[in-house]
């Protein structure tokens, strides 16, 4: 029950800690207009204002907003010309030395990664998007659904997903530098994929998280995908989520010591 439930009465972000990260699927920040909200975009950069990590993970970036992030010095976004390919945005105050995407074999998904130096020590950041379970999420239409189509598509994408947390698991151990890992994993806590991803790590959410800790608009179940792991070598002083209404998924934002 620990990975999936935290009782604990403050989860405010510590403002003596070294650094604060977000990570936050924004469904390109409402584009296609899922949410009855034309304004989507506006309260995400008012939450970011209000919140200020340090450093942020962007998945499902519409990288026509690239500039609008004014408050931060640095940024790495690739451009790819591809429509149907994921788009991930990093954004940091502190300089980014190093970086590069991550392509995941014959799937629109993918990872990147940045080297941030902060108080002259460095590290590598990854931002994951996992290969989606392509379910919506309502148990009702679910349940309508044939059951040898859904086992398929389930199997299909549980296969390429463990695939990818092998290329992460790898890329990871042959880092020079000690590793945090955000993103949507498109997998609970209790899935194979998280814990190839996770190793050692820490999860945020078990260290100072409270309640369920839902990242993502599930009808009905608190389910937690969305992830911040770090090395088990740092200090976690806070670990935050997110109930706005901007995505399909919650943001969530972690502070800690070096």
């Amino acid at each position: 029950m620990s990975s999936f439930f935290k009782l604990r009465f403050s989860s405010d972000t510590d403002t003596a800690a070294d650094i604060s990260i977000m990570t936050f699927n924004v469904r390109s920040f409402n584009r296609n207009m899922n949410i009855k909200n034309t304004a989507v975009f506006e309260e995400t950069l008012d939450l970011i204002t209000t919140e200020r990590p340090d450093v942020i993970c962007f998945q499902e970036f519409y990288y026509k907003k690239l500039k609008d992030f004014k408050n931060y010095k640095y940024n790495y976004l690739e451009y790819i010309n591809n429509p149907g390919k994921v788009k991930l945005g990093f954004y940091s105050k502190y300089p980014i030395i190093n970086k590069g995407l991550i392509n995941f074999p014959e799937s629109p998904n993918n990872a990147a990664f940045v080297d941030i130096v902060v108080k002259n020590d460095t590290v590598r950041i990854y931002n994951l998007h996992l290969e989606s379970l392509r379910v919506i999420p309502d148990k009702d239409i679910i349940a309508q659904e044939e059951s040898m189509k859904l086992y398929k598509r389930l199997a299909n994408s549980f296969k390429k997903q463990q695939q990818q947390a092998e290329i992460i698991k790898k890329h990871k151990e042959d880092s020079p530098y000690k590793v945090i890992i955000c993103g949507d994993f498109n997998g609970t806590q209790y899935s194979n994929v998280y814990k190839t991803i996770r190793g050692d790590m820490q999860d945020t959410f078990q260290e100072k998280g409270s309640g369920y800790g839902r990242t993502y608009n599930f009808k009905y179940y608190p389910v937690r995908i969305d992830f911040i792991l770090l090395d088990d070598s740092f200090e976690v002083l806070s670990h935050k989520n997110y109930n706005v209404k901007l995505s399909d998924h919650f943001p969530v934002m972690t502070s800690f010591n070096f």
